[in-house]
């Protein structure tokens, strides 16, 4: 992803090039981006929840009252 700014000269035009920006992402960029957050928040290792939720449900027991 290329890196770039704008400095501007108030809020709102601010506000507008950073919108400006998000629209013109393309999906590959935001996955990228996704998957780059998520190994610097969570580290490489970390397994999928969606996997770690199956096998912990597995496990449950039901018991009757």
């Amino acid at each position: 992803m290329k890196r770039v700014f704008n400095i501007a000269k108030n809020f709102k035009e601010a506000e507008e090039w950073d919108i400006y920006q998000h629209i013109n992402m393309k999906p590959e960029e935001r996955i990228k981006i996704v998957k780059q957050l998520e190994d610097a928040y969570f580290g490489k290792e970390n397994p999928d929840v969606r996997e770690t939720r199956f096998f912990k449900c597995r496990k449950v027991v039901f018991r009757k009252t």
